[in-house]
């Protein structure tokens, strides 16, 4: 049964790959060392790791439609082009974007915190192993236990939203504070490094004693009526 369901997934993934050029006009396929689902950890020989890269969408149908359908899975593309590496302090379980600035994202790990990122002003690191992690720019706080992988950010005002093992749901406004970061750092400066903010130190994320320190933000709300692990949080409506 299990040979079976295996070479029906393995027979659907080849009948896509033959349809690649009929379902898009283009195609970039890019391998990376670690599967990047947002829910994967190391081996603990290289740090977990943010990794911001620009992707050259370039005209369709530049290539045969052959060539584009037979890629290899193994290749990286010429046209995803990585420019900065953020060492986080614990894997990666859940990434969000906030929609009101793409430089700002929220990242969850094995906390009780949400942990927020210019990714513009954070400096470049290099992922060795023994290095220090990155300093993120904000820390949510509120969550009384670990919110790994409930995460949503509103797309139409700078709230945060989280859930986690503690039946708990947290609701952040960040506006207030990423408007006085940036005017006291400017532009070029991570706020996480040198700001006059409140600081606050958490406990990182993989399992391991590493504090997260940094200027924290206080929940706006706090809702109760769970009676198990909050797995999943969304705004409504979506758009």
């Amino acid at each position: 049964m299990k040979g079976e369901k295996g070479r029906s997934v393995e027979e659907k993934y080849t009948q896509w790959k033959s349809l690649v050029p009929v379902l898009y006009d283009w195609l970039a396929n890019h391998n990376l060392v670690w599967p990047s689902l947002s829910c994967r950890s190391t081996d603990g020989s290289v740090p977990n790791t943010l990794v911001i890269a620009n992707c050259e969408v370039v005209k369709p149908r530049v290539a045969a439609a052959e060539h584009i359908s037979q890629f290899n899975e193994e290749a990286r593309s010429p046209f995803v082009k990585k420019y900065k590496t953020i060492i986080h302090p614990g894997e990666v379980n859940r990434i969000r974007e906030l929609p009101q600035n793409s430089k700002i994202v929220a990242t969850h790990t094995d906390s009780p915190d949400v942990l927020i990122w210019d990714v513009e002003a954070q400096p470049n690191r290099h992922a060795v192993l023994g290095a220090a992690d990155s300093r993120p720019d904000l820390i949510l706080t509120g969550h009384q236990e670990n919110a790994e992988f409930a995460l949503a950010m509103c797309p139409t005002e700078p709230f945060v939203l989280s859930g986690g093992k503690d039946n708990l749901v947290v609701l952040w406004s960040i506006h207030d504070h990423i408007s006085t970061l940036a005017k006291e750092q400017g532009p070029t400066k991570s706020p996480g490094s040198t700001s006059t903010s409140a600081k606050h130190a958490s406990k990182g994320g993989g399992g391991n004693d590493n504090h997260v320190e940094g200027p924290s933000v206080e929940a706006r709300g706090i809702y109760q009526g769970h009676d198990d692990t909050v797995e999943d949080v969304q705004f409504c409506p979506s758009r």
